[in-house]
Order: C-alpha cells, then structure tokens, then sequence
C-alpha cells in the first residue's frame, strides 16, 4: 500500500479506502472478513456513513483489535427511521447518534468527524448558526471525541465557502472519470490545495455504473482508481465494495502496470458525465411510504442491463413491466429484502424535492 499525508491533519492513509455503505444489510461474518483483509492489505481509511445499529455494531465487531492501525471516519447529520437514512441538522440528536457511534464502535474516539450532505449554499448557514453542527463539532474535539473535522458534498457551491475559511481539515468530494469537467470541480480542488484541506475522494466509481456492459466502453476498478489518484491533491480514493472479491478487484492497483492503469484512451467517451443519474446514495429518504428509493432504482438498473435488444422483446417484457411512466414493476423475488414495494409510491415529489434541497 501507498501512503500519503492527508492535508493538514497529518495523518498518513493508505491510497486506497474503504466506503462502507454497500456493506450495510451484509452479514456480521461478511463485513469482518472484507474489513480484516483490507486491514492485511494495508487499507487504514474507513469511512462509516449510516446510523442503522446493526450497520454500527457489524464495525464494532470488526475494529475490535485494530483500533491503533486504522482510521476512522464517523458522520453527525445522518439520522434513520423506520430503517430509513434521512439528513437531520438537529444538534441534539446528532449528539445522541454520535455517542451512540462511540459505543457500538467500542471507542473514545472518531479520527474525523464528518459533516454529511453539505451541498447547497443555505448548507452553511444551517451549520454555522450559534450553538449548530459545527459547534457541535468543535465541542466533540475539544473534548477529544474526534480528531479533525470534515465535510462531504456533491456541488462546489455547497463546499466551497467552508474550505476557503479554513473552517475545515478534510472534504470528501465526488471524484471519477466521468465527472472530469464538472463545474466548479477544479476551484475546489484548487482552494484545499492552497488551505492544506485533505481531499477524500467519493464516488470513484459513480455507484457502479462504470462497470455496466452495455456502454460498450471497457473500464476496470484499477482504470477507476488511476484516474482518481492522478488528481495529486486526492489523498485517498474510497471504494465501496460488497464482498472479499470486489475488494480484491481494487486492491489490484497495487500492482498492475501502467498499461493496466492507463485512462487516457476512454476519457474522452465519458465528458457527457452522469448528471441525472442515480448513484443509489439514498440521499433523497426517508419515504413516506417507507420505500427504499436507491435499492428500487438500482434493481431497475439491473434489469435493464440484462435486458436483451429488440429481438429478444418478449423475454424482456417477462423481466419487466412499463404499467405507468416512470413506473417498472421487477420479478417478485428481487422484492424479498425491500422494506416496502415500490409500489406503494404516491408520487408525492418528496424525494426529488428532498434531494435538490441537500
């Protein structure tokens, strides 16, 4: 593994990090075996996002031992109900939550605490109120709760002010291939250049569409990883993974050769980006219907994927079914770990008034 300095907080992560997220609702035996040999490879950085208990208490079991060899990144402004993510900028509950963190993690301390979905300007007033989540953040410091204070955001007005105050050490920001000539991308990077903020990047592999066939463009997780740490202010490249065999896929960078690692010839095809796209972060919950928005998309993807060209129409209708616009109805055994059908769906708006809000 290769290490570098995380801006000015002077810690030393392995190039390659662990996001955690495609590990929620995975079995206690699955997130220990995919944590303890990203550990045995020299991964140090873990990014653990949600709230859910059993997502906590699944890490807990999995940093036990380890604690002095890793770093680890906790949130406050992430909240669930029902077992549904939502955002909350309610500072007592983030307290709770925080604490709560502490406990199932079986520790005194986060080494970077993350302020989640700080995308829009507004974002920063809510934050810096008086006795707000960046009070709140500071307190958790001083009181040697955590080490150094982040933020994580997908739009470069929503960060933008926090990093040219120095109001921050680190920032988790969306970074891949796809997204090379986002707006306002290069003055970020530039502006934690110039502040000595340390840059995480997300999003390395835009949820796991990159590696959808059908866009009849070949790129690998190493391709991905490449790109990403070409960026020379990016310290860290998170990678979400599943399971031991998609952690070894990215762990092959450590090793492959420049051919293997090379991007240029397919960059070009990506300049479109994935604006509009889903990347199933879930950002837009929680439901009133209780449904779990980012999985339901997500199996749509799938069968899409799968489905075959008009020659094959009739074995795709069996897959899925058009019954409304912007509705698809999917087999009954992909429903089996949804909370709720998607079905159920009143097409109140919430969700996409909920995600251009954040």
């Amino acid at each position: 593994m290769e290490y570098q300095k995380l801006g000015k907080t002077g810690l030393k992560v392995g190039v390659i990090g662990l996001g955690t997220e495609y590990l929620n609702r995975k079995s206690r035996n699955t997130v220990i075996s995919v944590v303890h040999e990203a550990i045995d490879k020299g991964i140090n950085y873990f990014d653990v996002v949600f709230a859910f208990p059993e997502y906590r208490d699944n890490f807990g079991a999995a940093f036990k031992g380890f604690r002095d060899r890793i770093i680890i990144t906790g949130h406050i402004g992430c909240a669930e109900t029902n077992g549904q993510y939502r955002l909350t900028r309610d500072v007592k509950e983030n307290e709770s939550l925080f604490n709560d963190l502490l406990k199932r993690f079986q520790t005194d301390y986060v080494d970077i605490l993350m302020m989640q979905m700080v995308n829009e300007v507004e974002s920063y007033d809510r934050i810096m109120r008086p006795e707000g989540l960046m009070e709140l953040a500071h307190r958790f410091v001083k009181d040697g709760k955590a080490r150094f204070i982040g933020i994580s955001g997908h739009k470069a007005s929503g960060v933008m002010r926090f990093v040219e105050e120095g109001l921050i050490d680190v920032l988790m920001f969306p970074i891949n291939i796809a997204w090379n000539l986002m707006p306002g991308r290069k003055e970020v990077l530039e502006a934690c250049l110039r502040n000595d903020v340390g840059i995480v990047a997300m999003k390395t592999f835009a949820g796991g569409r990159f590696f959808n066939k059908q866009t009849g463009i070949p790129l690998t997780p190493v391709q991905c990883i490449s790109y990403v740490l070409s960026e020379k202010t990016v310290s860290t490249a998170l990678t979400g993974v599943k399971n031991l065999k998609e952690l070894e896929d990215n762990l092959k960078y450590l090793t492959a050769t420049i051919n293997e690692k090379d991007f240029s010839s397919i960059i070009s095809s990506f300049q479109e980006d994935l604006r509009g796209n889903c990347v199933y972060c879930n950002h837009c919950l929680p439901c009133p219907e209780g449904i779990d928005i980012g999985r339901v998309i997500q199996m749509v993807d799938r069968v899409l994927i799968e489905a075959p060209g008009e020659s094959g129409y009739k074995e795709y209708q069996k897959k899925v079914n058009f019954y409304y616009p912007g509705r698809i109805r999917t087999g009954s055994s992909q429903h089996k770990n949804l909370s709720k059908d998607a079905s159920r769906c009143i097409e109140c708006g919430i969700c996409i008034k909920s995600a251009l809000s954040k």
